[in-house]
């Protein structure tokens, strides 16, 4: 582990960039098993920045942010939906699961990572916005 990894608790080199690989991996395998299964793209469209929504949890506090943050963009909740779609035959439940998916994949692939409670620009991926330089 290099010095700068150890003082961020952030990933650095070639593992971050496997990571952010796998997250576009996600995202691109996610978006053609959606229209391999015919999904609805204005379903897409409508719920794909949902889990964003989860940041608004920061005007609480940065401690609380972060734990709704990483429960809405873990794949914990998003791959136990996808195989309750599956045991159910559930369109639905599978299509908001592939949906979520595509969306965690997306936002890995840019770099936007699970969040410290230290703050929003805090994340595994390393930091991110105006002060990821400082």
């Amino acid at each position: 582990m290099d010095e700068r990894a150890a003082e961020t608790g952030a990933v650095t080199g070639g593992v971050k960039l496997v990571l952010r690989l796998e997250g576009l991996t996600l995202f691109a395998g996610m978006v053609m098993l959606y229209w391999a299964w015919d999904g609805s793209w204005l379903v897409f469209a409508l719920l794909f920045f949902v889990p964003d929504l989860s940041f608004l949890a920061y005007l609480a506090d940065a401690k609380f942010g972060a734990l709704v943050y990483n429960a809405a963009h873990s794949y914990m909740a998003p791959v136990a939906l996808l195989t309750l779609g599956f045991g159910l035959a559930s369109p639905l439940t599978l299509s908001v699961a592939m949906i979520w998916l595509a969306h965690i994949g997306f936002d890995r692939a840019l770099g936007y990572g699970l969040k410290y409670s230290a703050g929003f620009g805090f994340t595994h991926l390393g930091r991110i916005g105006r002060q990821k330089d400082a």
